[in-house]
């Protein structure tokens, strides 16, 4: 059995979709923290079947809440104080994304102008569809 020890301040992303958890690594930027981060994949869930966890030794703000609620809003995100869950967050689809996603439409702005910030707004929530803020290039 694998034992990986808990966290006494810091952040517990549960309930991430099998096989994602290194995605979410990477949107987040984790490589550049300075603190432990313990990614389990393929764990066994009662009511998933699998999942893959991330702990994050350290302030939830270090975290970019908007972009992991538009990787999976349904992850859970557990804040740990003194080695226990002392506050659960609800994620939700953000309304506006910034440098999330890049748009692909090479006549955007954002093409051209390399240093504007790549700016999405959700326009169909029920089809996670975001559409590019200059161009309205739709992103899914």
């Amino acid at each position: 059995m694998l034992n990986i020890s808990g966290i006494n301040n810091g952040v517990v992303l549960d309930h991430i979709q099998a096989g994602k958890s290194m995605d979410i690594y990477h949107y987040l930027n984790l490589q550049e923290l300075d603190c432990q981060v313990a990614i389990i994949k393929n764990a066994k869930s009662n009511k998933m079947g699998r999942k893959d966890i991330i702990k994050i030794e350290g302030s939830l703000d270090l975290l970019d809440l908007d972009a992991l609620g538009y990787i999976d809003h349904k992850i859970t995100v557990n804040i740990i104080k003194d080695g226990v869950i002392s506050e659960k967050k609800i994620l939700r689809l953000p309304k506006r994304i910034t440098n999330v996603i890049h748009c692909k439409n090479p006549r955007c702005i954002t093409s051209i102008e390399q240093e504007l910030p790549h700016v999405f707004d959700l326009t169909d929530e029920e089809n996670k569809v975001y559409r590019c803020i200059y161009c309205e290039t739709k992103h899914r």
